[in-house]
Order: C-alpha cells, then sequence, then structure tokens
C-alpha cells in the first residue's frame, strides 16, 4: 500500500475509522429494534453523521460513502411519506452536499448542477442564511469547473456575503471550503495576491476552528495552490508534508493519498523523478480505485514530466493522451505544468 505498514497502524486506531465503526454498529443495532418515530429520527441522525468519516477514510466519491448518503436520503425519503417532520431540517442539506462532494471528485458536471440548483432552490425556502450560504458554494464549484469561472466567484463572494460563519456541516467549516475555493477562482481571473489572502485566511481559520477535517481542507487546498498555481515548491513542501502527517496521525487515508500525489508533483519539477513516477501513480491508482477523477489530468501532466525526464517517452505521451482524453475542467487544464500563469 502507498502508506506502507506505520499508516496501517494509524488506519487501525484512527479517530475517523473509530467513529465509521461506533455508528455502523449503532444502526446496525437500531436494525434490529422495534421501529418507532423516536427511533427512526435518531437512525436518520447517525446515518448522516457516518458520511463524514467515511469521507475522510474512504473518499468522499467511494462505494461506502455514497451508500451511506444514499440510505441518508433514503431515510428521510420515508420519513416524509410517514408525515414525521425532522427535528433537524439541516440533514437533508448535509446529505445533498454529500452527493455533491462525490459528484464534484467524480466530475459529474450536470449531475453536480442538478444538485446545486436543488440545494439553492431548498435553501432559498430557509430563513437562516447558512443553507443560502452553502447552496452558493456548491454552485460556485459547479459553474467554475465546468468553465464560467467569473460566475463560480460571484457564488463564492455571495457565499461569504451572507456571513461565512465558522459553522459546520458533515465536520467542515463553510469559511474554510469557500475561501479555499475562492483562492482558485481569484487566482485564474488575475488576482494571486488576493487568492493568496484567502488561502492564508482559510488555513489560519482552520486552526482557530480546532476541527481535524478543516484543518485536511485547508492544507490540502494549500499544497495544490502552492504547487499548481504560484509554483511556490518551497512552501508545498511544508504544506504537503503537514497534510501527510495529519493523514497518518487520524487515520484520513484520503486526505493523506491526496498529499502523497501532490508530494510527488512537486518532487517532479524539482528533479527527484524516479521517486515522482512512484508517488504519482500510485496515488492515481488509489484515487482512480474509488472513482475521484476530477484531478487526475492535471496529476497525469506531472507524471508525464516524470516520465519523460527518466527517457521514458511512450510513457510520457500515454499520460499526455490519457489526460487529454479525460473530461475535466478549464480549471484543471490551466493549472498543468505549463498552463495559465
Amino acid at each position: 500500500m502507498l502508506w506502507g505498514k506505520a499508516g496501517q497502524r494509524s488506519l487501525e486506531r484512527s479517530a475517523f475509522n473509530e467513529a465509521a465503526e461506533q455508528l455502523t454498529r449503532a444502526l446496525n443495532q437500531i436494525d434490529t429494534l422495534p421501529s418507532t418515530p423516536a427511533l427512526r429520527r435518531e437512525q436518520i441522525k447517525l446515518q448522516v453523521a457516518l458520511i463524514a468519516p467515511l469521507m475522510s477514510v474512504k473518499g468522499a466519491s467511494a462505494p461506502e460513502t455514497k451508500a451511506a448518503a444514499e440510505r441518508a436520503h433514503l431515510l428521510l425519503k420515508q420519513a416524509e411519506a410517514l408525515g414525521e417532520p425532522l427535528e433537524a431540517p439541516e440533514l437533508l442539506f448535509s446529505v445533498l452536499d454529500g452527493f455533491a462532494a462525490a459528484n464534484f471528485l467524480a466530475f459529474n458536471g450536470d449531475a453536480m448542477r442538478g444538485i446545486a440548483e436543488q440545494f439553492l432552490a431548498l435553501a432559498e425556502k430557509q430563513e437562516a442564511p447558512v443553507p443560502r450560504l452553502i447552496g452558493h458554494r456548491i454552485m460556485g464549484m459547479t459553474v467554475l469547473h465546468t468553465g464560467n469561472i467569473a460566475q463560480g466567484r460571484a457564488h463564492y463572494d455571495q457565499a461569504l456575503a451572507l456571513g461565512g460563519q465558522l459553522t459546520t456541516r458533515l465536520h467542515f467549516s463553510e469559511l474554510v471550503q469557500t475561501l479555499s475555493l475562492r483562492s482558485f477562482a481569484l487566482w485564474l481571473l488575475g488576482h494571486p495576491e488576493a487568492a493568496l489572502m484567502d488561502l492564508d485566511n482559510a488555513l489560519r481559520d482552520a486552526r482557530k476552528i480546532g476541527h481535524i477535517n478543516d484543518l485536511l481542507y485547508a492544507l490540502l487546498f494549500g499544497a495544490w495552490f502552492h504547487t499548481v498555481c504560484d509554483r511556490n515548491y518551497d512552501a508545498a513542501k511544508v504544506v504537503t508534508n503537514e497534510l501527510v502527517a495529519l493523514g497518518d496521525k487520524t487515520g484520513a487515508v484520503a486526505w493523506r493519498v491526496q498529499g502523497m500525489i501532490n508530494h510527488g508533483c512537486v518532487l517532479a519539477v524539482t528533479g527527484k523523478f524516479s521517486e515522482a513516477v512512484q508517488l504519482i501513480s500510485s496515488g492515481l491508482s488509489a484515487r482512480k480505485s474509488i472513482g475521484a477523477t476530477v484531478t487526475v489530468p492535471c496529476f497525469l501532466s506531472y507524471l508525464a514530466i516524470g516520465h519523460m525526464e527518466l527517457r521514458g517517452f511512450n510513457d510520457a505521451w500515454r499520460c499526455i493522451d490519457e489526460a487529454l482524453a479525460t473530461e475535466c475542467s478549464a480549471f484543471l487544464l490551466s493549472s498543468a505544468p505549463g498552463g495559465a500563469e
């Protein structure tokens, strides 16, 4: 395995893995009990709660995570059919957000747009600003990665204008997520200083909030930004090392794999080609196995560099052909080595 024996031991004792196991055990126990309205409400809450640790251990687009979200959605629909109001209406929004994350990683643009439109339509009916904030963040992700960068930035601006509170859903802060995402829109639109400020603020706020998922999210975006945007490879190494170490410590395998791929990309442009090829190849295999394809074209570009420098020209051309044949966003193409400056 990419992370080796030490990483496996970390996974076995990780908080994320333990949370998923405990939630699954509780849900299995509920299945053996006579169904009541109170028990069904508890079942829904536990099922929704299961999505977050599975995202970190398996990945948002993994079959296990998608199955957990689909099960939660089914339970919500059954409660609605029975006329049983939810104690926490935001549970539906958490499930839809999980669907959006899975389709984003698999780069199912049409599906993601449908979810974003549904989310915003439901959110507009709510008096609280938080659902609308999340809806604009999801819509921003959708339109930016399907080609409308300016509109994506506008949705991120709207999300932050709604307050950008340190609110969390699925154990992620909306403030941290939206700032991280907007940093790329700003960079692509030619505002590098503002982009870097958003990124720095996201990491600062993640540390302030103290949630592991927030810090993992901010570190991942920081690693990506410093590698493919401002090409600050020293900064990329620092952030990536922290991301991999935190992934090891918590057993957040999905995040750690991302960090290892990013580390490989840095190695590919700093002269350590053999190690780069090994890390990127292993990481891409792990990501593809769970259906996460959204960043594959960019990573293949770095893998091509490693092969080319090792005089593996056929392998380099294969990577380039695969990258060009993979459905991806304009953002990812511009982020590849030699893309938009």
